[in-house]
Parts: structure tokens; C-alpha cells; sequence
């Protein structure tokens, strides 16, 4: 992709170097396991208030003491050291937000509606959203309750070595997707999904789940034809380098790389054909009315 003089998204929250707080909660066990003893100690008590109130006075003009114990003296935000290439890789996703905003607030206008832009959060091992605490095991993720996008960059190592899904492209697909479940909350599907999936069977409401995600996939492509149009980003070989991830998080394949049988009434996300078909339908027709998925015979 051509996009290192393309604009950059002011819509970042860089949360990479805010560990200590979870160093410190990892803690937290430990030294519930010695409190009881500490407790019976007159000794023990006078530590422990005393090391209270370090705590809470650190915390009162924002010293994050327990961080500071637990990190080597790490104190977060924006003094955590990152690799050239994870900069870069900050960099490229803050680029391909930026362009998802131009896209969508261009299909939004053109229908008489205002494109509310999403914030991506920037994160290390485990985050804080709407949704509740999640680990980079989940994987990038859209909390409808915060409208905010959660990345966790060393994913896209993971899509490249343990998917065979490498390249620029392929990274932005991620990010696209991300941009699609919050278009699908702005526009009152995934709250329409939500509802009708009341009272069914778990099989049946996965059917409604690959349906959404996979119209997240078509709106995807739809990015992909609008800033190739506008800007002709694409490289030789990068449609490719997006149908190859598209296809390697199919839950068929994903499935079969687990060892297990191909149950198609567990899928959530589509198959590996199916993810590439609708990211393939977006990219060509650059239509909100071609990605409906809900109402297709056939995915």
C-alpha cells in the first residue's frame, strides 16, 4: 500500500504503555495471600497503613506507586519503549483509521446522515473498555458500549506467521472490519441483530452472528473501493494480501487448525469462501445496499 503520505487519524488513544496498572493488579493476589498474617502483627499493621497511604498519596498527585514496584519503575503512559517496526505499525493503522473516516463519512453524507468517528485504542496485553477487561488472546474488537476499536498490534505478528496472512493490506482489512461493526452500530443493525436474537437457540443465533460479520467483512471492501478510487493506494498484490486474511480467520479453517471437526453450526464468523466472497462484494460495488447480508438466500 502507498499511505505513508497519507493523512493520520486524530482519532488515536495510545494506550501501549499503561502495563503498570495491570503489573499491579497481578499483584493484588500476592498480597492478599500475606494479608491475614500482616493483620495479626501490630508491626505488620503499622506497614500496611503506612504502605496505604504511600499508595493513595502516590495515586493523589499521579505517581502510580504500585506500577513504579511492580514494572521497574515503568510509569506508563508514554515512557514505554516500542520497536521501530511496532512505531511504524502505529503509524500505518492511525492511516488506514484515517481513510475509513474519509470513506464513511462520504457514504454517510451521501445519504443525509452524520458519520460519528470511532476512537482505536492502542493497547499491550490486556485493556479496559465498555465491554468489560479483555487480553490480546481475543484479538482486535469493537465495544458497541464505548464505540472505541481495540488493537492490540503484536495481532497483526500473528495474523502473518500463525495465519499465513502477511502484508500492509491485509493489516487494514483487520482494521476496516473493526470500522464495519461500528458502522453496523451507527446505522441500528447490531442492535437490531441483538433483538432478534432474544429467546433463539444458540444455532440460531450464530446464523445471525456470521450474517453481521460478515456484512463487517463487505463493509471492509467497501473502504477498500472508495480509497483505492480516491487515492489509488493499492499495490500490486494487496487485494490479494486482504482475501488471504479474510480467508484464513474463516471459522471452517480455523477449526480445522485446531484439530477439530467443521461444525457449521458453531460458526460465528463465516466460512473462509464466505469472508472472501463479501469482502470481494464491499471492494467491487463500494454499496451499503450490496452488504445485505440478512437478507441474501445464499452467503
Amino acid at each position: 500500500m502507498r499511505w505513508q503520505d497519507r493523512r493520520r487519524s486524530d482519532n488515536i488513544d495510545d494506550r501501549r504503555g499503561d502495563g503498570p496498572s495491570y503489573a499491579a493488579a497481578g499483584a493484588a493476589p500476592l498480597l492478599l495471600r500475606f494479608l491475614p498474617g500482616l493483620l495479626r502483627s501490630k508491626t505488620g499493621r503499622v506497614l500496611l497503613i503506612g504502605g496505604l497511604l504511600v499508595i493513595f498519596g502516590g495515586r493523589m498527585v499521579g505517581v502510580d506507586v504500585l506500577g513504579l514496584l511492580f514494572a521497574g519503575g515503568q510509569t506508563g503512559s508514554g515512557q514505554a519503549s516500542f520497536s521501530e517496526e511496532e512505531e511504524q505499525l502505529a503509524d500505518f493503522v492511525s492511516v488506514v483509521l484515517a481513510e475509513t473516516e474519509d470513506t464513511w463519512n462520504q457514504v454517510f453524507t451521501a445519504s443525509g446522515q452524520q458519520y460519528r468517528e470511532p476512537t482505536l485504542v492502542l493497547f499491550s496485553g490486556r485493556v479496559n473498555s465498555a465491554c468489560g477487561l479483555a487480553s490480546a488472546a481475543v484479538g482486535p474488537f469493537y465495544c458497541p458500549g464505548d464505540q472505541n476499536l481495540y488493537i492490540d498490534l503484536s495481532f497483526f505478528n500473528d495474523l502473518a506467521r500463525r495465519h499465513g496472512a502477511p502484508g500492509d493490506f491485509a493489516q487494514a482489512y483487520v482494521v476496516a472490519h473493526e470500522v464495519g461493526h461500528h458502522v453496523q452500530t451507527l446505522l441500528g443493525i447490531s442492535q437490531q441483530v441483538h433483538a432478534a436474537g432474544r429467546g433463539r437457540s444458540k444455532a440460531e443465533v450464530n446464523a445471525l452472528s456470521v450474517r453481521q460479520e460478515l456484512q463487517a467483512d463487505c463493509f471492509a471492501g467497501i473502504w477498500g473501493h472508495f480509497a483505492n478510487r480516491k487515492a489509488q493506494i493499492l499495490d500490486e498484490g494487496d487485494l490479494e494480501e486482504a482475501l488471504r486474511a479474510a480467508s484464513a480467520i474463516g471459522d471452517d479453517r480455523l477449526q480445522r487448525e485446531a484439530g477439530q471437526r467443521v461444525v457449521p453450526d458453531s460458526f460465528t464468523h463465516g466460512t473462509s469462501e464466505q469472508r472472501v466472497h463479501w469482502f470481494r462484494v464491499g471492494f467491487e460495488q463500494g454499496s451499503v445496499d450490496a452488504c445485505d447480508t440478512f437478507s441474501a438466500q445464499r452467503l
